[in-house]
């Protein structure tokens, strides 16, 4: 893990994660060939009757299409993305997804006396082979919310300040959620925000930097 500060800023955090493959129980299946893909985040928030659902923004994937753009701005009237790219590929046996994205900030928090949320510059990416998959996330410069010196996976933090103690928000920074059994596969997010989690006048998730990697290929939807 790399750090670097100056004037007691975060600048620049990157974080490695994996998912190995447990004993055959994916290659027992017809495997297909590795998959990954990623998107630069996503946006799904109810504020009373509005529900504002972006879906995921620039998303790429290893069977197309490989690169994608946004060039970011206004979502609702509560937050912004300032551009991103997307770039997903197959070499060799190798699958590897990565997006990444500039400037993001929310004023969600702030209506109910909670702090603007922003963050300078983030990425997201997996790689894979049937050995398994690799997560990997690189954020820089978060204001609105303090991290430690050494950040886990799955680091959570909470945004104080709701009505009887309850809390704004929930932050996973360098969340990684993988199945069980584990197969080898996993999804990586630099940062998942969850709105009111024990409920409020708001409910969602904002996901920034989203990379999914699985060894034997894309699972179908259930």
């Amino acid at each position: 893990m790399k750090k670097t500060r100056t004037a007691g800023r975060l600048l620049s955090v990157t974080m490695l994660t994996g998912a190995l493959v447990a004993g055959g129980t994916a290659a027992s299946a017809e495997p297909g060939p590795a998959w990954a893909s990623a998107s630069v985040g996503s946006v799904d928030v109810e504020i009373g009757d509005e529900h504002v659902v972006t879906g995921e923004m620039a998303p790429c994937d290893v069977d197309g299409p490989l690169t994608a753009h946004t060039a970011g701005g206004l979502i609702g009237d509560f937050a912004r993305f300032t551009g991103g790219d997307s770039n997903c590929g197959r070499t060799g046996a190798v699958a590897v997804g990565e997006a990444s994205g500039r400037r993001f900030e929310t004023t969600l928090l702030k209506r109910y006396g909670g702090p603007v949320l922003t963050v300078r510059t983030f990425l997201a990416k997996c790689s894979t082979t049937k050995d398994g998959s690799l997560g990997y996330v690189e954020f820089g410069d978060v204001t609105g919310f303090t991290l430690p010196e050494t950040i886990p996976q799955n680091y959570r933090l909470t945004i104080a300040g709701g009505k009887g103690g309850t809390a704004l928000a929930s932050l996973t920074v360098n969340e990684t959620v993988t199945p069980k059994p584990p197969d080898g596969s996993l999804v990586t997010h630099m940062l998942h925000i969850k709105l009111f989690p024990q409920g409020g006048p708001a409910k969602g998730d904002i996901y920034l930097g989203t990379a999914r990697c699985d060894p034997y290929g894309k699972k179908p939807t259930p």
